[in-house]
C-alpha cells in the first residue's frame, strides 16, 4: 500500500511563498508522473502542477510563472514551491502519484493508452489572506 503524506500549507499574505511536500512511502513500482492538484470551496478539484518521470513538467495557466514543481528521488518527495500567492490560490492541495497501472503494458503493446494508478495525500489548506 502506497501512501502520501503531504505538508506545507498555511495562512500566508498575498505576495508571499509556500512550500508544499509531499512524501511518499510503501510499495511504488514505475511512477508516471507527481502532480499537484487543488479544490477550492464549490469548485472541482484542478490539476496545478505534474511532473513525469522523465522530469517534463505541465502548470495550470493560472499559476504559471509563479509555483515550480520539483522532487527529490533518493527522499522519495516531491513540492510545490508557491511565489506570490495571491488569494485565488486559497484551496485544498493535494498531491497525486500516478503508478503503473496492472495492465497497462498489455495495454500499450496492444496499441491503446495506459490508465495508471492514482494516489492521493490527504490534502493541505493553502489560505492567502491579509
Amino acid at each position: 500500500q502506497v501512501q502520501l503524506v503531504e505538508s506545507g500549507g498555511g495562512l500566508v499574505q498575498p505576495g508571499g511563498s509556500l512550500r508544499l511536500s509531499c512524501a511518499a512511502s510503501g510499495s511504488i513500482f514505475s511512477i508516471n508522473s507527481m502532480g499537484w492538484h487543488r479544490q477550492a470551496p464549490g469548485k472541482q478539484r484542478e490539476l496545478v502542477a505534474s511532473i513525469t518521470a522523465g522530469g517534463s513538467t505541465n502548470y495550470a495557466d493560472s499559476v504559471k510563472g509563479r509555483f515550480t514543481i520539483s522532487r527529490d528521488n533518493t527522499k522519495n518527495t516531491f513540492y510545490l514551491q508557491m511565489n506570490s500567492l495571491i488569494p485565488e490560490d486559497t484551496a485544498v492541495y493535494y498531491c497525486n502519484v500516478r503508478s503503473q497501472g496492472p495492465l497497462d503494458t498489455l495495454r500499450t503493446i496492444r496499441g491503446g493508452q495506459p490508465l495508471g494508478l492514482d494516489t492521493w495525500g490527504q490534502g493541505t489548506l493553502v489560505t492567502v489572506s491579509s
